[in-house]
């Protein structure tokens, strides 16, 4: 029995991660548009009818831009802090709204999904690990320093998002004012590619058998440099940089009976003519 996780975009121009079972998923985040979301999800052989709930980590525009139409067309439940509802002025049905509270795991279906704490630049700002099949998946993005919460969820892990924003010297010579630079490696802002390597390569439990590297920055960072980094520290776990501009595979996260996880290898991708109308 599997999870299955994609990244349907990753970065600051929107953010949105799914993750399933053979009969419900969630999605962490609705970042990109509605149609967006909806198109690369098809060319995954995905479909919305599995998705039971969207969770929200901060109010952010990249976080939340798709949400308000997705709700209402698919009637699905938003889990939602209040602060950040109204931080982000979003505007949906009172009856779709639901709020969390951290640590307490929260069923959808056969998965279950718990929220915690996280230090990042928003009033009430989380992020989540989803369970189920005796597997976990972490989502660690937008955070601004790799507290106690983050490492002791990621340990917990066969799978996981994190986030890797910014080369640290890229960052300091590049053309951002020096505002933005410091509120980008303040504390409340994103994570490095040491840090987030750091948190790796120090907390990774030996059953993570993938990684999918988030929320790269457009102007700070590169993605092949991230690829190198992380690959030479591996040691079995496949390692994925999430693009900002298309989805990534889809992948199954096993665990089996020993509390090893089965490294696997990507679903292909299908498209919509292949499936003729069969959406799993």
């Amino acid at each position: 029995m599997s999870l299955f996780i994609t990244s349907l975009n990753s970065g600051s121009n929107g953010n949105c991660y799914y993750i399933g079972n053979d009969s419900e998923a969630v999605l962490i985040d609705a970042g990109i548009s509605c149609r967006e979301t909806e198109k690369r999800m098809t060319r995954l052989g995905l479909s919305m009818k599995k998705v039971k709930a969207i969770f929200i980590s901060h109010e952010h525009s990249d976080h939340i831009r798709g949400v308000e139409v997705l709700a209402k067309k698919y009637r699905l439940p938003v889990y939602i802090t209040p602060g950040t509802l109204t931080h982000g002025g979003l505007s949906l049905d009172a009856q779709l709204v639901v709020d969390f509270n951290p640590y307490e795991a929260i069923p959808v279906g056969s998965l279950s999904v718990t929220a915690f704490p996280k230090h990042h630049d928003a009033s009430e700002p989380h992020s989540f690990v989803v369970s189920g099949n005796a597997v976990t998946i972490g989502i660690f993005t937008d955070i601004g320093a790799p507290c106690e919460h983050v490492v002791r969820h990621f340990q917990q892990c066969h799978a996981a998002f994190l986030e890797a924003n910014y080369d640290e010297e890229m960052l300091e010579k590049g053309r951002y004012p020096y505002y933005l630079k410091n509120r980008i490696r303040g504390g409340k802002g994103h994570l490095s590619n040491r840090q987030a390597l750091e948190i790796f390569t120090t907390h990774r439990p030996a059953f993570m058998s993938h990684l999918l590297l988030a929320h790269l920055s457009r102007d700070n960072n590169n993605p092949d440099l991230v690829q190198a980094l992380f690959d030479q520290h591996a040691n079995g776990t496949q390692i994925i940089v999430a693009s900002r501009y298309q989805e990534t595979a889809v992948y199954a996260i096993s665990a089996a009976n020993s509390g090893e996880t089965v490294v696997t290898t990507p679903l292909p991708v299908i498209t919509a003519e292949a499936l003729q109308g069969k959406l799993f």
